[in-house]
């Protein structure tokens, strides 16, 4: 089945931006689903209110110069007031973007660091902040609702590859760079690194953190799958599987999945508490044997995406194909043509993804369907229960099997 494209926002090009290449290597919808930001290609950095772009595109088809939408949206007020009313800003990050993430504050999730007591920012309830990775290995910090730069966190030497906060609120932030190390940050500490994973012996491609924020996926050149214990900041285990350099990974809503993906033409989707692969998703038919994994480069999948409704993947691929899996069938359930793909995410809600590509954003329709209340029992169980207790349950071993997605 061919995937339904809901709209487009094109970045306006003018004739010298064609010679240098405007690769769109981020993009991201903040965690309550109120803004959509993506990288430019450059230095740029575009922050749109998501509900007023899906209200444009329904007016006005799918169609959408990304600029046109500014003489739309209400421009940001001075007034406190209106810090809640969604508006557009551009940001200029200073250099090239390669990484993005939204950031959520609770207050009830303290800093680790207990004995300060001064800090320059007070992360209230209705904070949301936006981290921008950079090619000179810095990271900045921006405030959604007004655009204002809040944070350069310096310690990179290299390009900041990809960019997770921890899901529980802390703003509690993970860097992955090209120095082949992982940061650890404290942003209610005022960015305050806490700690350096190593253990990548090459570049570091991306990181993801599971949805209780206990574990940290980093994935990166030389075949890589770390799993951290982010309690301990220690390692848990090494994945081993693919045969070529693997560049994201996603964790599903309930933790219990880890999916990953490719140069060597596959996703796989891993138990990440035992370090099995249930799944495999191939590009490419017959699927290469190890030794020429590293030779189908038109095949080579650049990012994965994990469904909120815990069923779906999408995954995008050099061949010119965005793909949308069932995590319980062996072929794509839906297929849709994108040129130079670079980065893929669901949206909030799980009803659209958004694909990065040469500076801009494509939408499509996403496979919807009611979950079954046995898939829902399964995500609830899961959420709470790692697979070694779920196999100490005294259920019936297909019961077992259910839940822990070996059938």
């Amino acid at each position: 089945a061919r995937s339904r494209t809901v709209g487009e926002l094109l970045a306006p090009t003018s004739p010298f931006d064609k010679k240098c290449g405007r690769e769109n290597w981020t993009v991201a919808f903040a965690p309550d689903g109120s803004y959509f930001a993506w990288s430019q290609g450059h230095r740029i950095v575009k922050l749109v209110p998501w509900s007023q772009c899906l209200n444009n595109f329904l007016l006005h088809g799918t169609k959408n110069v990304a600029n046109s939408i500014s003489t739309r949206l209400p421009r940001q007020n001075s007034d406190s007031g209106q810090k809640n009313k969604p508006c557009e800003h551009i940001i200029d990050c200073g250099d090239i973007v390669w990484s993005l993430a939204f950031g959520s504050s609770v207050p009830e999730k303290q800093s680790r660091c207990v004995n300060i007591e001064w800090h320059r920012f007070k992360f209230g309830q209705d904070q949301l902040l936006l981290a921008t990775g950079l090619n000179n290995g810095r990271i900045k910090i921006w405030d959604v609702y007004t655009g204002k730069l809040l944070l350069n966190l310096m310690d990179h030497t290299e390009v900041v590859r990809d960019l997770t906060f921890a899901p529980d609120g802390s703003l509690i932030l993970v860097s992955a760079s090209r120095d082949k190390t992982l940061r650890v940050w404290d942003l209610k500490d005022d960015g305050n690194m806490m700690k350096v994973l190593r253990g990548h012996q090459n570049w570091v491609y991306g990181c993801a953190f599971s949805p209780d924020s206990s574990i940290l996926c980093s994935v990166g050149a030389s075949k890589a799958v770390f799993l951290w214990d982010m309690d301990k900041y220690s390692m848990i285990r090494k994945l081993e599987g693919h045969h070529n350099d693997v560049v994201a990974c996603e964790f599903s809503p309930d933790g219990a999945l880890l999916a990953t993906a490719s140069y060597d033409t596959r996703v796989y989707v891993w138990d990440p508490h035992i370090g099995v692969i249930l799944m495999e998703f191939g590009h490419l038919f017959p699927p290469p044997t190890p030794i020429f994994a590293g030779g189908a480069n038109d095949r080579w999948v650049r990012s994965v995406s994990f469904s909120h409704d815990g069923l779906h993947i999408a995954s995008l691929a050099d061949d010119k194909m965005v793909r949308f899996w069932r995590i319980d069938e062996e072929y794509p359930v839906q297929v849709a043509p994108l040129n130079n793909g670079l980065c893929c995410t669901f949206s909030t809600d799980g009803s659209v993804l958004a694909a990065g590509q040469d500076g801009s954003v494509y939408f499509w329709a996403t496979p919807r369907q009611v979950s079954s209340l046995q898939h829902l029992c399964r995500m609830a169980i899961r959420r709470v229960m790692p697979t070694s207790q779920v196999k100490n349950l005294p259920i019936p071993s297909k019961v077992v099997e259910y839940l822990c997605y070996q059938i």
